[in-house]
């Protein structure tokens, strides 16, 4: 590893432990490897106000890629770089669609000065968790809205549409068909509660690795010193894109088969201990030794 390496890692399943939270191991190392001058960031499908209570006070002076590719952020202020939307007219096709399935999603969207999260109603159990959740974590961007054709007209960053697998599964379907090329979709079961699934809807441009294009572009630093890290579907374009692709050991089978290299569990602080490792092994950092890791 030299200085012009950059580090680039999903969360939810990958840094993050199983249970959502960055560990206080991964923290303080991080902090370390970061006062080094290690350049590192992350790349999630959750938004940036999703990201700070879990990621506290890191330094991170990279830009977070953000809702899957969506937006491109800079993390100690929440300002965004770039915003992938819908187009418009084409946000209102979707909104349809997802109703004849008999569902209704959250909407994602930025109102020109703030990121907002709009509901309607809460129709099954997968919705109520979430909300439930951004609750708890006072997430401001959470708003009820009388009628949720008024949020589209508003930039459209995605739809998170949550039911039963056949629903889900079945829109998925129909939208991959009808609008093939036009969105990046993403299909999962919710990792904090089995048997709740998810359907997030984007912009064509709302991709990690087109996202991390662009963060390329601003940093001035190309493909073969990028080494990224993840174990989900949503990562696998990240993985042919970068030099060094890096999978969790929980990862999923079909992300695997597009690693690099195979290393622990999440639950076991992995990607932090690979960079430290990588830090120490080759020196070209200024890193105490004996202070990293310990």
């Amino acid at each position: 590893m030299n200085k012009s390496e950059i580090f680039v890692s999903d969360m939810d399943g990958t840094l993050l432990q199983t249970a959502g939270r960055l560990s206080d191991y991964s923290k303080k190392t991080l902090r370390q490897l970061l006062a080094a001058g290690v350049r590192f960031t992350v790349a999630s499908a959750r938004a940036w106000a999703e990201m700070t209570p879990i990621l506290g006070d890191l330094p991170l002076r990279l830009p977070v890629i953000a809702v899957n590719g969506a937006y491109l952020t800079d993390y100690a202020t929440g300002r965004h770089l770039v915003i992938n939307h819908l187009d418009g007219a084409f946000a209102a096709t979707i909104y349809a669609h997802i109703l004849d399935e008999g569902l209704l999603p959250f909407v994602v969207t930025h109102n020109g000065q703030e990121d907002c999260l709009y509901w309607e109603k809460l129709i099954n159990p997968e919705m109520q968790w979430y909300h439930d959740i951004l609750e708890l974590e006072n997430d401001r961007r959470l708003r009820r809205i009388g009628k949720l054709t008024d949020a589209l007209k508003e930039k459209v960053v995605a739809f998170a549409v949550m039911g039963s697998r056949e629903n889900v599964t079945a829109l998925a379907g129909l939208l991959a068909e009808r609008y093939p090329q036009m969105m990046e979709n993403f299909l999962f079961e919710n990792p904090y509660h089995t048997g709740h699934w998810w359907l997030t809807l984007h912009d064509r441009k709302a991709c990690k690795s087109k996202a991390l294009r662009t963060l390329m572009e601003l940093e001035g630093f190309s493909s073969e010193h990028l080494t990224v890290f993840g174990d989900h579907i949503n990562d696998i374009k990240m993985f042919q894109l970068a030099g060094c692709a890096v999978a969790v050991a929980n990862a999923e089978p079909i992300v695997k088969q597009h690693a690099d290299q195979i290393i622990g569990p999440n639950d076991d602080d992995a990607v932090v201990n690979y960079i430290r490792d990588s830090a120490l092994r080759t020196g070209d950092w200024d890193i105490h030794k004996g202070v990293v890791g310990q």
